[in-house]
């Protein structure tokens, strides 16, 4: 039991990657604070986690600053402390860099950089006091400049960046800050690769390892690993769990 008597917050973390985090730490013993917008995989992935452990569901839009110092004292209210921090979740539109509004900009920067920012801050005091962790979202996209994702890229990079500064500043307390850059078989990739076969079969082979990483058993165990003691003298990094697609130098 990697994380037993730890308090996790895990954004998104009612479906696809985050799903697959919140079963992986709720199996290793962490009490769980699921963070989604949609309510009805929310309820769903929390009666599967409390199989395992303790754990709530809080249904706030983390866009708005406010309910994400909402959620941060809700979670510590509830469970009496707050030891890691999981920012997952992430909405963005795939459009040419010359269709870019600012809206789209902001759909991107709105739902994963600034959440991501203020949960940081909002959970710093808990996570200095309890020597925390926190684990962030890096992309493929970002790393490469993946062609129409120039919102989710941005986003993606600029999320590295306060990480590798969190990282430096926050060393000194105790807090280890790094990234995963995944590539899984969530439902919206399996919806994809039935409705574009040849496109997923390409992306396939591409992957040195040839599969897609399961949500829970690939991406889910790092995330363990990356929260618990088992990483204290790692920080700052970005770790890829891509099958071997992108080899940083």
């Amino acid at each position: 039991m990697k994380l037993e008597n730890k308090v996790a917050i895990i954004t998104g973390g009612a479906g696809g990657i985050g799903r697959g985090i919140s079963l992986a730490m709720a199996k290793e013993g962490a009490k769980l604070a699921i963070v989604d917008i949609n309510e009805e995989a929310g309820a769903k992935t929390l009666a599967d986690v409390s199989e395992f452990t303790e754990a709530i569901f809080i249904n706030k839009d983390i866009s708005n600053q406010d309910n994400v110092k909402a959620i941060v004292a809700q979670t510590v209210e509830h469970f009496g402390h707050l030891d890691i921090l999981v920012n997952n979740a992430h909405a963005s539109r795939q459009v040419p860099f010359m269709e870019q509004t600012q809206e789209i900009m902001d759909l991107s920067f709105n739902t994963g950089f600034y959440p991501t920012f203020h949960f940081m801050q909002a959970a710093y005091p808990q996570l200095k006091a309890n020597k925390g962790k926190v684990i962030n979202f890096a992309s493929g996209s970002g790393l490469t400049g993946k062609a129409n994702q120039t919102s989710y890229a941005a986003a993606k990079e600029a999320i590295r960046a306060i990480s590798r500064v969190a990282a430096n500043e926050w060393g000194a307390d105790g807090i280890n800050v790094n990234l995963i850059s995944p590539i899984a078989l969530t439902e919206g990739v399996v919806a994809w690769s039935k409705a574009r076969p040849e496109q997923y079969e390409q992306m396939v082979n591409g992957i040195p390892l040839r599969t897609l990483g399961d949500p829970e058993s690939d991406i889910g165990r790092v995330a363990v690993f990356l929260a618990s003691e088992d990483s204290d003298y790692i920080t700052g990094q970005t770790i890829m769990v891509d099958g071997g697609s992108i080899m940083l130098r």
